[in-house]
């Protein structure tokens, strides 16, 4: 088998173009799974000392464990129940505003709409600090509310962005054909427009549910130690627990990405996550 692996062999089988290509793309194999393979492996491990490359022994030992812990069990569920309130708060917010920024012209548009990729271009934590300032003042540090407005601001982005690709698709004159029958413009945004911006909007939810579910800086900042959520609690799980324990904690956080992108792409279709918008 590993005579069919030799460098040379491969090089003189698949020509010098073809053989650089499978090069760069096992290469690319390696980096990208290794770590997720290294967590696989580390998550289902029992027993693992470092001088071996597999664990001796295989189980469900530090999943039960993880389980067990009331303080990583609140995050857990605080992590999802901010992660749904973003998510529904951005929709009423930020839907009715794209809509707005697909459809009417006004000076200012694109430079709003850039600053929403500015405000993410930069280190979040300047943003984070001004917010703590005004929150102290509000008395909204270490509060439910205070950890929303971060979440909400930080996957804004995602809300505003899509949906506006979204709504940029739909012709207006569909639109304006519903009006012509004598539908009112809500009706018509409600069985016309919102149909066809479904997918988007769809996509939109799932990056900001995710975007949240992985907030760590604002909500360390402005919720702890009252409120604690996966992401903010990973801290203490790598530096205070075994690497066993911290393997299980990110395949949590990262079994709901996978289920949600599978979902989607279910339900919308695998062209779901394609598309682009204009300014």
């Amino acid at each position: 088998m590993l005579k069919y692996l030799n460098p040379k062999r491969l090089y003189h089988s698949f020509g010098k173009r073809y053989f650089w290509n499978f090069f760069l793309f096992a290469c690319f194999l390696l980096f990208f799974y290794s770590p997720l393979l290294n967590t696989l492996m580390l998550a289902f491990a029992d027993t693992y000392q470092v001088p071996h490359v597999f664990p001796t022994k295989f189980g469900f030992e530090w999943w039960k464990y993880i389980f067990s812990q009331d303080d990583l069990l609140q995050s857990i569920v605080n992590s999802f129940v901010i992660a749904f309130l973003a998510t529904a708060i951005s929709l009423v917010i930020c839907v009715p505003a794209a809509y707005a920024l697909a459809r009417f012209e006004f000076k200012g548009r694109s430079f709003f709409l850039f600053s929403f990729l500015l405000s993410n271009a930069f280190p979040k934590i300047g943003l984070y600090t001004a917010l703590g300032i005004l929150f102290y003042r509000f008395q909204l540090m270490g509060t439910l509310a205070g950890v929303l407005i971060v979440h909400i601001l930080n996957t804004m982005i995602f809300m505003i962005w899509i949906p506006v690709s979204s709504f940029q698709t739909i012709h207006q004159q569909q639109e304006e054909a519903a009006r012509d029958v004598g539908a009112g413009p809500f009706r018509t945004f409600l069985k016309v427009t919102m149909p066809s911006a479904i997918p988007g909007i769809a996509v939109a939810s799932m990056y900001t549910f995710l975007g949240s579910m992985e907030e760590a800086q604002g909500t360390l900042l402005v919720g702890f130690p009252e409120i604690k959520t996966m992401a903010t609690s990973m801290y203490s799980v790598i530096l205070d627990y075994p690497p066993m324990a911290g393997a299980v904690f990110s395949l949590l956080l990262l079994l709901p990405t996978i289920l949600i992108i599978w979902l989607c792409r279910k339900i919308f279709g695998k062209d779901i996550f394609s598309g682009g918008m204009s300014l």
